[in-house]
């Protein structure tokens, strides 16, 4: 149950990782570029549904990453509402699992939707909503990776597309299908560098990272639905 308390920040530690460890996706065709199929039924057009802000970055990422990865969960019954509010905040849900005696990193929110996530080893990385849709939202990330004390710093991009599609089976609760499908992009150099560490079990590294994710938010999400006379405890901010 240790690896459950996982947050985005060391989803994304993880997935960089990877990406230093993967092979380079072989050429081919990527039109349309700027629509995404999810493994869920949700179809995310990112140009529709990204912040004009953040659209080229986003869609760069999409178009040219250096690995991408999906992972799902197994379905669960909560509050699509509260589902959608662990997801905006990250920092509440990895507290949760901490009151609830599970091993978790330390997640801060940096304000204006902002969050972040540092380890002692130099990795730093930070990321915000960037665009919603129906039961879904798309993440963007910078920052930088150290996958281990001993290499070097990986800097990278990411963006990751959480989709949550529900049922209603009532009582205000659904039967919910949490998915990610994340896009990572790094500078070549450090990747190979990294490369010869793991080369080929990286793709499995990265999917393991994308579920657990996945994880993350559903196992509170599903707690707090089958104990909500403890949902106030877990879920209220952090004493400073």
């Amino acid at each position: 149950m240790v690896r459950v308390g996982r947050s985005l920040g060391v989803f994304l530690g993880t997935l960089g990782t990877a990406v230093a460890l993967a092979q380079p996706p072989a050429p081919g065709p990527v039109a349309p570029a700027t629509t995404m199929p999810a493994p869920a039924p949700t179809r995310v057009v990112l140009s529709e549904v990204v912040d004009p802000p953040f659209r080229a970055a986003v869609l760069e990422v999409v178009r040219r990453p250096t690995v991408s990865t999906r992972g799902s969960g197994s379905d669960l019954v909560c509050s699509p509402d509260l589902f959608a509010w662990l997801l905006d905040h990250p920092d509440r849900t990895a507290a949760a699992w901490r009151r609830l005696q599970v091993p978790c990193v330390e997640i801060a929110d940096a304000g204006k939707g902002r969050f972040s996530w540092t380890d002692t080893d130099g990795s730093d990385l930070s990321w915000q909503t960037v665009g919603t849709f129906p039961e879904g939202r798309v993440w963007y990330a910078t920052g930088k990776v150290k996958p281990a004390a001993v290499g070097p710093t990986v800097p990278l991009k990411a963006v990751v597309v959480v989709s949550h599609p529900g049922t209603a089976v009532g009582g205000g609760a659904a039967r919910i299908t949490p998915t990610v499908q994340a896009f990572v992009q790094t500078d070549s150099k450090a990747a190979a560098v990294a490369l010869r560490v793991l080369g080929p079990t990286a793709p499995k590294l990265a999917q393991d990272a994308a579920e657990q994710l996945v994880l993350f938010f559903a196992g509170v999400a599903r707690y707090v639905h089958a104990h909500p006379d403890r949902a106030d405890e877990l879920l209220a901010p952090a004493r400073r």
